[in-house]
């Protein structure tokens, strides 16, 4: 195991409004950098701990969050569906703050990967006098356009898998897929819920199959977190991640546009196509946008360019005045 990869030295819980607990656990060394990882999803987590070997942990003080109803937080969606409501981006950015506040940090680099890019961004963008830099892979903003494609439009580069989707989906006359899986996967009951998070995963593990087609059919093999995940995503999803009107990303770009930013998308990520890191870019003078054209929705290349930008970070965090 390398020293990116060494585990966390401190793990614990910080208590957050509406009586949840939000797992965090911290790398590297104590007077490093202070960053913050935002993992995918939205209801992924910090898995395996895969993120950590983005960061030189000999300058950072990482801190990786399992963020609001997912991973080890308390208490996991599934076991609480009657707080379903109040899961919103909004909510997750005050959870963040509270972990800033209870680590003792006043400043951090945050970074991020597909869904966490959208949490980083909204999150900056309420808090830019918090962050550093940005550091975002696979980059998204969940818009309806984005929600609309990667539930919908691409289904014209997977037609069968779709088609699949589409009919297990139940949808009622004038709704959207999404919404049809959000509903099914909070009014559900046990047997029905099964079945949507077990065909939403199909979808999931097919629209990031292109360089590995033998994949799909799973992306989870625990029951629990297939449906937790299902859960969460269909419900920001079908609100358009509660980043509509004045609060969508690309409306607040000029927020943030001083912050210095790395943006690693893959040239294949038929899920996210680059149009929208690019979008991004165009907005944002602070930032850089590297496009790897071999890879789609992450790979080895998007990590080594993410942690060549993580060290320029960490360089311009070691002379931050905070």
């Amino acid at each position: 195991m390398t020293e990116e990869q060494a585990d966390p030295h401190t793990t614990g819980f910080v208590d957050v409004d509406g009586g949840a607990s939000i797992f965090v656990e911290e790398s590297g060394t104590p007077d490093g950098v202070p960053a913050l990882w935002l993992h995918g999803g939205p209801g992924g987590s910090l898995g395996s701990g895969w993120y950590r070997s983005h960061f030189d942990l000999s300058r950072y003080r990482l801190i990786g969050i399992d963020q609001r109803g997912s991973g080890r937080s308390i208490p996991n969606i599934v076991d609480a569906l009657e707080q379903l409501d109040e899961h919103t981006t909004q909510r997750l950015i005050a959870d963040i703050e509270a972990v800033r506040v209870a680590s003792g940090v006043e400043r951090w680099v945050v970074a991020g990967v597909s869904w966490g890019t959208t949490l980083a961004l909204a999150y900056a963008q309420e808090h830019p006098d918090r962050v550093i830099a940005l550091a975002l892979v696979a980059v998204t903003t969940t818009s309806r356009d984005e929600v609309d494609w990667i539930t919908e439009g691409v289904g014209r580069i997977f037609p069968e898998e779709w088609a699949r989707f589409e009919a297990d989906s139940d949808r009622r006359d004038g709704e959207r897929v999404v919404e049809a899986y959000a509903r099914r996967l909070r009014e559900g009951d046990a047997t029905d819920r099964t079945h949507a998070a077990t065909a939403w995963d199909r979808w999931e593990s097919a629209h990031v199959s292109l360089d590995h087609p033998e994949r799909v059919g799973q992306l989870f093999a625990d029951a629990t977190v297939r449906e937790a995940f299902a859960t969460l995503v269909t419900h920001y999803w079908s609100h358009d991640g509660f980043l509509t009107g004045d609060r969508a990303v690309l409306s607040r770009m000029d927020r943030i546009a001083h912050i210095p930013g790395a943006l690693v998308h893959g040239r294949r990520d038929i899920s996210g196509p680059a149009a929208t890191a690019w979008r991004l870019h165009q907005l944002w003078p602070a930032s850089e946008l590297t496009i790897v054209e071999t890879e789609g929705h992450g790979g080895a290349e998007e990590s080594a360019v993410l942690r060549a930008a993580l060290d320029r970070f960490a360089a311009l965090g070691a002379q931050d005045p905070s």
